[in-house]
């Protein structure tokens, strides 16, 4: 929300920030982990399923043509308008009335780019579609691609459905857990890298793989591991990154970050700057505070720039 905030969008006919959910479920507290928070609801990303048709109902009635569709939005659009100028504190619905008219553009432009199928049979087994078990991931990786090309600003791609063995969240046989996500994301997210390489776009698009915490060192009840946000690793790619470096390291146990620490806040201003933001200058008021994503800490991690 804070990058569509600060960059807008670089399409009319699809959204800023797109969200591609696994075919196995939401994460844990749902759209929440796409939510605009305090900003005006036109920042929050829009889920596409991953699995059937990628946005719901967006193809409409055979018995409807565009003419009458046109009329039907303008007339809502009128009624829409009409009650938030009496109601100018409801930001969602602004975003209502701009989804309306996004959803309309998109029946033609969305169509195109989440068919995947438009792709050459050597590109698809590039990400792995042709394999059952990297098929699903694959096809959010094709599509992340795609999305990019036409201009779509921040993609969230996720890997593990809610939560428990669907995701990565290995309380039970670590192990077993972490060796069927792997095999369901390490081929398609190399074709991606290799993928925006070849096609020019690795320079200007930032790929970062991550989430909110690491697993503990000691082993829980079951061979799993716990959370732990004290020492984990993440990576990034493209954007103007250094590349073939780790930066950082923890203790000896794997414990805690001890070399080069990075808090979240870094990471937050360094994806920023990244994308042609400042952190300190990037704010939002509310309830009369100006509020930056990376609060009152944050600085960019120099050493992880090309």
């Amino acid at each position: 929300s804070w990058v569509t905030y600060g960059l807008g969008s670089e399409s009319e006919n699809l959204p800023a920030f797109v969200v591609l959910m696994d075919h196995q479920g939401a994460p844990v507290n749902g759209a929440l982990n796409w939510s605009n928070g305090f900003m005006p609801a036109a920042f929050q990303g829009v889920p596409f399923r991953s699995s059937g048709d990628p946005i719901a109902y967006l193809t409409p009635p055979k018995n409807v043509s565009a003419s009458q569709q046109r009329a039907r939005l303008d007339l809502l659009r009128q009624w829409n308008e009409e009650y938030a100028a009496a109601n100018p504190a409801e930001s969602s619905l602004a975003a209502r009335i701009a989804s309306y008219e996004l959803a309309f553009r998109m029946q033609v432009s969305a169509a195109e780019c989440v068919d995947v199928t438009r792709e050459p049979e050597s590109v698809r087994k590039l990400y792995g579609m042709d394999r059952p078990v990297t098929q699903h991931f694959g096809r959010n990786c094709l599509l992340a691609r795609r999305l990019v090309e036409r201009g779509v600003r921040f993609v969230q791609l996720y890997s593990g459905g809610n939560e428990g063995p669907k995701a990565w969240d290995a309380h039970d046989d670590l192990r077993k857990n972490h060796d069927l996500h792997c095999a369901e994301t390490d081929q398609p997210i190399a074709a991606l890298l290799h993928d925006l390489k070849v096609t020019g776009l690795l320079d200007t698009t930032l790929v970062v793989w991550g989430g909110e915490f690491g697993r503990s060192p000691v082993a829980e009840n079951g061979k799993g591991r716990d959370h732990h946000p004290k020492g984990f690793t993440m990576w990034m790619a493209g954007g103007g990154i250094k590349g073939g470096m780790t930066y950082g390291a923890t203790d000896q146990f794997g414990y805690a970050a001890v070399e080069k620490p990075v808090s979240v806040p870094d990471l937050h201003a360094t994806i920023l700057h990244q994308l042609g933001l400042d952190h300190e200058r990037l704010t939002y008021r509310n309830t009369g505070r100006d509020y930056r994503l990376t609060d009152v800490s944050g600085e960019v991690v120099r050493g992880l720039l090309s």
